[in-house]
């Protein structure tokens, strides 16, 4: 398999399971239930913190680029620690083919935090972001690579009206420029080229300087040591999402401690 067609091929797969999930559950079942829900808690509120940077903490089985990260896998556990551990907020994979995630995980860690979670996913159409909001994501990744304008307009604008918050996620200079026209509080930054999965953190230093003040930074990919944190700190960036470094570690509470400088 060539590494440049692993967006393609995941984009691919995805589309083939949401075409499933129509058939088993139709949009119209998560209209009507999430009427009923309790609502979502802020994700920007949680990563705003003056003077600090906030820890997204990720939950992801495996990836393209490494395969299985941990085999020891209990999200529900996974979330605990991460709260335990001083987290601002929890990332959850709900990919099922590249990333072994699933949809389910969202409400399972529900259950056992008050954090807000982030599903991290490829999303492509409105079903997904009714399926967010039923299974308990408070906020959703958008990649700004995928989606016209038109469509994330379109997807920001839907969330907006069931309470879900967008991170919408750019790794180059002209990513990010759409990212900005659509006026949006969050912004990612991923230091992964999503066709080679090659990770440089140098992506954040040049898009930073970009981005306005009033916008809340999220940085994805690659952190790995604390001098990572110090250097984006001193760049200005609101939080950092961080899940293999987590997830490879045996003691994660210590290495999220390592890492943070907590």
């Amino acid at each position: 398999m060539k590494k440049s067609d692993i967006l393609k091929e995941i984009v691919t797969k995805k589309k083939q399971r949401i075409e499933l999930a129509k058939k088993q559950i139709p949009e119209e079942v998560f209209k009507s239930k999430i009427q009923d829900l309790p609502p979502v808690q802020s994700l920007i509120k949680a990563i705003s913190k003056p003077r600090t940077i906030s820890l997204i903490a990720e939950i992801k089985k495996q990836s393209p680029s490494r395969g299985i990260i941990r085999q020891d896998f209990d999200p529900q556990e996974l979330a605990r620690i991460y709260q335990e551990s001083g987290a601002q907020a929890i990332s959850v994979l709900t990919e099922e083919d590249y990333f072994a995630g699933n949809i389910t995980y969202l409400n399972e860690i529900k259950s056992q935090v008050k954090l807000p979670i982030l599903r991290k996913d490829f999303i492509l159409e409105e079903y997904q972001v009714y399926e967010s909001r039923f299974y308990g994501a408070d906020a959703i990744l958008l990649i700004a690579e995928l989606l016209s304008k038109e469509k994330l307009l379109q997807l920001i604008k839907l969330a907006d009206s069931l309470g879900l918050e967008c991170l919408v996620e750019a790794h180059t200079e002209k990513e990010l420029k759409k990212a900005l026209s659509l006026k949006i509080p969050l912004v990612g930054l991923n230091n992964r080229n999503l066709h080679t999965l090659e990770v440089d953190l140098k992506t954040t230093e040049k898009l930073f300087l970009f981005i306005p003040k009033d916008k809340v930074v999220v940085v994805e990919s690659g952190i790995k040591n604390y001098q990572d944190i110090l250097f984006l700190k001193i760049l200005g960036v609101n939080a950092v999402l961080i899940g293999e470094a987590f997830m490879e570690s045996a003691d994660i509470k210590a290495r999220v401690k390592e890492i943070m400088g907590w």
